[in-house]
């Protein structure tokens, strides 16, 4: 780990660990007659990397903007280290960091300068600003690029550049909506392994995206909301298990044609399918013990050579438990 990382990492371990990061109660926003949270209620723990998942109009951007102190609740409350965001919101402020989809630079100015801008926004001393200027720049690796127009950097670069200055004040929570939106392959890539490496310095991480792919990976917990209500909350590994109606099971085994029929006249299987080569067999319920499939081939005389549970993406159980539907 650089200095620049022991810096920051030294900084978060001040923070007391017990406070959840995020604590969300029964919050509600609405806009005239459109409701956009409804009684959400959300836990993020300390040193978390969770992922915010809906559809577009499901409510994450709302929820990052009130925990950001942008918008008032219309009811409810949430709260970040223990502060609620509408009467201690200057508190607040200096806790976090907000990157949005969407956020304007100064093109013709030079990449310290912007930094150095918002460092004395937060009134960071002059002395020190030039080396937490370098720092975070080192932590996003942009160190190269200290005296480059903004103007003049890529789409990738620009949103580390972004990244950057949420960073400058060390804040404890990151809240980033849509971070690697518009991004190249590699430029993602990019920005995934610098949060891994917030989170590693102890950072707590709200991040939205609609690369779920990505999110199954980078995240360890979740949540999914639709029509500003939540649908899950809890680990990425169990998103599955907990929402998944189904399990699927592959299996391959000869002769074929034997193992299909007796598949098909198990109690256990609803539904059966041979795909190039293998079978996949679609449980009746996801708390059915899949070595029945196994002990019912092995008895019948078939020769199992494949059997193992289907791997469920997150995007598979994001369209398996949502409608799509917005407000």
């Amino acid at each position: 780990m650089s200095d620049a990382n022991l810096k920051f990492a030294a900084r978060e371990a001040s923070a007391p660990p017990s406070i959840p990061a995020v604590q969300i109660h029964d919050l509600s926003r609405t806009y005239g007659n459109m409701t956009a949270l409804s009684g959400l209620s959300l836990t993020v723990n300390r040193a978390d990397l969770f992922g915010f998942i809906g559809s577009n109009g499901a409510g994450k951007t709302t929820t990052l903007r009130i925990l950001a102190t942008f918008l008032t609740p219309s009811s409810g409350r949430a709260e970040v280290l223990g502060h609620d965001v509408v009467r201690q919101a200057d508190r607040v402020r200096h806790l976090i960091g907000y990157m949005p989809d969407f956020f304007g630079v100064y093109k013709d100015m030079e990449v310290t300068e912007y930094l150095d801008f918002f460092g004395a926004c937060y009134k960071i001393p002059a002395a020190a600003r030039e080396k937490t200027v370098s720092d975070v720049l080192e932590l996003v690796g942009l160190s190269e690029k200290k005296g480059a127009l903004i103007g003049a950097l890529s789409r990738g670069m620009q949103q580390r550049l972004g990244l950057a200055r949420v960073l400058i004040h060390d804040p404890q929570l990151l809240l980033l909506d849509e971070p690697a939106s518009g991004l190249d392959p590699r430029a993602r890539i990019e920005m995934m392994a610098i949060l891994q490496e917030l989170q590693r310095m102890g950072k707590t991480i709200i991040i939205s995206s609609h690369i779920l792919s990505e999110l199954q990976t980078l995240c360890n917990r979740c949540a999914i909301i639709e029509r500003g209500k939540l649908i899950y909350s809890g680990p990425v590994q169990g998103v599955r298990e907990q929402m998944s109606e189904t399990r699927v099971m592959w299996v391959r085994a000869t002769p074929e044609a034997t193992a299909l029929h007796l598949l098909q006249q198990c109690p256990a299987v609803h539904h059966t399918e041979v795909i190039e080569g293998r079978i996949k067999v679609t449980l009746v319920s996801h708390d059915t013990d899949p070595a029945i499939l196994a002990e019912t081939l092995v008895k019948g005389g078939a020769r199992l050579t494949e059997f193992r549970d289907d791997e469920m993406g997150l995007e598979e159980v994001f369209l398996q438990v949502t409608k799509g539907e917005t407000q």
